[in-house]
């Protein structure tokens, strides 16, 4: 059985700093596709970053609107994928969520809350 335990969020200023955790377990994650989506209340869930497959160096794909204040990392040694986000904004208050997919099959984390004040 295949779980996503995500960490790390939490309330924060404007400008501060946040890192998100996603542990896997179930499942080898050299061959997959992990990402981070969130939602906000009231907006469709959207997705924030994904890493290329086997994590082998290959680019990385950004919303627009978090490009150059956000990372996303992962660590197959950990079963594990992070996402640093820096330069918080209002705006980025959501429930975030951690994704993997592999070999036709799709895993969501149970969100975990971000909350930046202005």
């Amino acid at each position: 059985q295949v779980q996503l335990v995500e960490s790390g969020g939490g309330l924060v200023q404007a400008a501060g700093s946040l890192r998100l955790s996603c542990e896997a377990s179930g499942i080898t994650l050299s061959d997959a596709v992990m990402a981070w989506y969130r939602q906000a209340p009231g907006k469709q869930r959207e997705l924030v970053a994904a890493g290329a497959a086997s994590g082998n160096g290959g680019p990385a794909n950004y919303a627009d609107s978090v490009k150059g204040r956000f990372t996303i990392s992962r660590d197959n040694a950990k079963s594990a994928w992070y996402l640093q986000m820096n330069s918080l904004k209002p705006e980025d208050t959501a429930v975030y969520y951690c994704y993997v997919a592999r070999r036709g099959q799709e895993y969501w984390g149970q969100g975990t809350q971000v909350t930046v004040s202005s």
